[in-house]
């Protein structure tokens, strides 16, 4: 049986499986990345609570202008960070939606080039089984006049 000739197909195909691939992998690392921003963020917080924490209890002891000043520009520079690492957070959310649509898009063209390949064999097949049909009824119908072509002949002899 001859087959369509799909082999383009199948190598768009396989180009745009590497691509969905690529972009699934780009999201898991996307998420990992999202991930690892967030347990930073709650380091920080965690850090942050416990410095307030044992700060007070030093304010309560004794506690002098210059503590003050470096309680507070401590303070400031983990502020910061933190301010700085949500901004990272953010654009890491951003990349991380884009990288699931790119998924999503890339999804989307390898389910289109697997239904269209489907789609070329089964009209493929449609048409290997008319034709092997038509030659089923042609033959059929041959040996049927072939066969009231021998009746007919003893008869006119």
């Amino acid at each position: 049986m001859n087959t369509p000739d799909t082999h383009a197909l199948q190598m768009l195909l396989e180009r745009e499986e590497a691509e969905r691939d690529a972009a699934a992998l780009a999201v898991r690392q996307s998420q990992d990345h999202m991930q690892r921003l967030q347990s930073q963020t709650a380091q920080f917080m965690q850090h942050r609570t416990d410095y307030i924490t044992r700060w007070q209890q030093q304010f309560h002891q004794a506690g002098g202008i210059e503590i003050v000043h470096c309680y507070r520009s401590f303070m400031q520079r983990l502020d910061q960070a933190m301010s700085q690492l949500g901004l990272q957070q953010r654009q890491a959310e951003l990349n991380l939606q884009r990288q699931r649509h790119r998924l999503v898009e890339a999804e989307t063209r390898v389910a289109a080039i697997r239904k269209l390949i489907s789609r070329r064999l089964e009209t493929h097949e449609r048409a290997q089984q008319r034709r092997e049909q038509k030659q089923t009824d042609e033959a059929a119908q041959r040996a049927a006049w072939l066969s009231r072509q021998s009746q007919a002949l003893p008869a006119l002899g």
